[in-house]
């Protein structure tokens, strides 16, 4: 939670000058507590792994948080049950009357096929357009992410010329940006995916600020419009064996796929892998519902 201090008190200009948050005794009485109301349109195929990482990461702020999960109406997969879906989702037509506070739109193995190709991309264009008016912030992830600066930029994303798989080493390019508080110059975080948006395509739209990036990886982290959209490259809510799911899947299905790279101890998949990224995710989590959701989102919804 932020500082709370007295508007006249001198310290204040010197923990602002340092990047520090804090909060005014004016503004702190004139706040009031309740849950902040958070979807989740989960695109992943198994959700119910998606739904334990993103629960995870949004668990460590003491902020109370409601968790709506929201799926697409107009494709329904097949790796999660239907009575799961049935009983913890609801779809857009359900809650496009509502407003939120905050919107995660996940990654989706889909990332090889042209946008407007995908089954669900009508509706996942209904669903971005509402968020401009019905969600203080939304973060989005991974092929989110590509799908929002497309949507929202015309940014278009590339093929690769193989898949950018494992644990890369990323840095801060913003430091001030409340987003990376707490970042270390040098910071780690899971990638999975064939497709990028490259700086050269970023850089001339003047509404996108690039946070962080890796040298290998590419861009990380963009932030556009002080926060009300947000866009992570990778997948910072994986767990410590997500990634070795995604290989041993891939290898028992007959793929040609690379091991992971900086992910297994001594490039030895029946090693555990060392857990490298976790404090940084939960930092990056914490920081966007603070700072992008809590201290923005009005208390009447």
């Amino acid at each position: 939670m932020p500082i709370r201090i007295q508007s006249d008190l001198p310290a204040k200009k010197i923990l602002e000058d340092e990047n520090i948050f804090i909060m005014d005794e004016t503004r702190a009485m004139h706040q009031d507590i309740r849950p902040l109301q958070i979807a989740i349109l989960n695109l992943m195929p198994v959700k119910e792994d998606t739904e334990v990482q993103l629960l995870r990461s949004l668990s460590n702020t003491p902020l109370q948080v409601d968790i709506t999960f929201l799926t697409t109406g107009t494709y329904v997969g097949s790796h999660t049950p239907t009575s799961h879906l049935d009983q913890f989702y609801q779809t857009f037509e359900d809650v496009k009357a509502r407003r939120f506070d905050g919107l995660i739109i996940t990654g989706a193995p889909v990332e090889l096929m042209e946008f407007e190709d995908v089954s669900y991309w009508e509706e996942l264009a209904r669903i971005m357009e509402w968020s401009k008016t019905n969600v203080t912030s939304t973060l989005h992830i991974c092929w989110g992410a590509q799908a929002g600066l497309y949507y929202h930029y015309g940014i278009r994303k590339s093929t690769l010329n193989q898949k950018m798989f494992g644990i890369f080493e990323h840095k801060v390019m913003e430091r001030k940006v409340p987003f990376v508080r707490g970042f270390d110059d040098i910071f780690y975080a899971p990638h999975s995916r064939y497709t990028t948006v490259t700086r050269d395509e970023i850089e001339p739209c003047k509404e996108l600020t690039i946070l962080a990036e890796s040298e290998e990886a590419g861009v990380f982290i963009v932030i556009a419009k002080e926060g009300k959209q947000i866009f992570v490259m990778g997948h910072p809510e994986y767990d410590r064996i997500s990634l070795d799911k995604e290989y041993k899947r891939d290898i028992a299905k007959g793929l040609d796929i690379a091991l992971p790279k900086n992910y297994y101890p001594e490039d030895q998949p029946e090693y555990r892998p060392n857990l490298v990224w976790r404090a940084h995710a939960n930092a990056m989590y914490t920081n966007w519902l603070n700072y992008y959701v809590y201290q923005v989102t009005p208390y009447d919804l």
